[in-house]
């Protein structure tokens, strides 16, 4: 499901929301909150521009501050097909080996989309940050061919693999009303205080562990 709402009544919430900020930061919604669980609105420069590059701003330094790897805009109350993502974090070798991490330059999307290529797929825990303090296994296609548009309204085509594609999918399907944990293996969700449990997160440690 998802409402309609005129580009008067977007700029006004979108503004409301950004003069919440503090030093460019804005709490992030939570499982619960009803546009969590919205389809959100495409985006078609519905913002004045000077509005849309606070909001990008505002996002990208809210994700950072959490930490992240990605932000939609309903994570902030904003019922727009608009997230960033950025993943520059170092962390073990070996891990990133597993996860096939690589580094991922900062990047807005609009409007995206996205499909499998091939059969490939990767199941490895991940968390969100509208749902704090909790983490679970998803099983997501390893390789997935995308579209989304920049900000200017220019359309991208691209494929990505291994951690990238996980962190585009995830931001997405935020658009689209869906948290992970619709897609995650139920009895395998942790609360991060018991993280010391589960051996760098092994999925294979934790299906031994939990049965699932």
């Amino acid at each position: 499901m998802s409402t309609a709402y005129s580009p008067e009544e977007l700029t006004e919430l979108v503004t409301t929301i950004l003069e919440s900020a503090t030093e460019d930061i804005v709490p992030i919604v939570q499982l619960g909150h009803p546009v969590l669980r919205t389809q959100a609105q495409t985006y078609a420069g519905q913002l004045p521009g000077v509005l849309l590059e606070r909001l990008l701003k505002v996002m990208r330094e809210t994700m950072y501050d959490a930490p992240g790897v990605g932000l939609a805009a309903p994570q902030i109350g904003i019922p727009l097909k608009i997230a960033v993502l950025e993943d520059l974090y170092q962390i073990p070798e070996d891990m990133a080996l597993e996860r096939e991490r690589q580094p991922l330059e900062y990047l807005e999307i609009f409007n995206p989309s996205y499909e499998a290529v091939g059969t490939r797929t990767a199941q490895f825990y991940e968390g969100c940050l509208s749902f704090d303090g909790f983490q679970g296994v998803v099983t997501r296609p390893a390789d997935i061919s995308v579209r989304y548009e920049d900000r200017s309204g220019h359309e991208i085509s691209a494929q990505f693999s291994g951690w990238q594609a996980r962190i585009f999918q995830h931001e997405t399907d935020h658009l689209y009303g869906t948290v992970y944990i619709d897609k995650a293996e139920t009895r395998s969700l942790i609360s991060e205080t018991e993280l010391w449990r589960h051996d760098g997160l092994s999925v294979a440690s934790a299906k031994k562990a939990l049965e699932f």
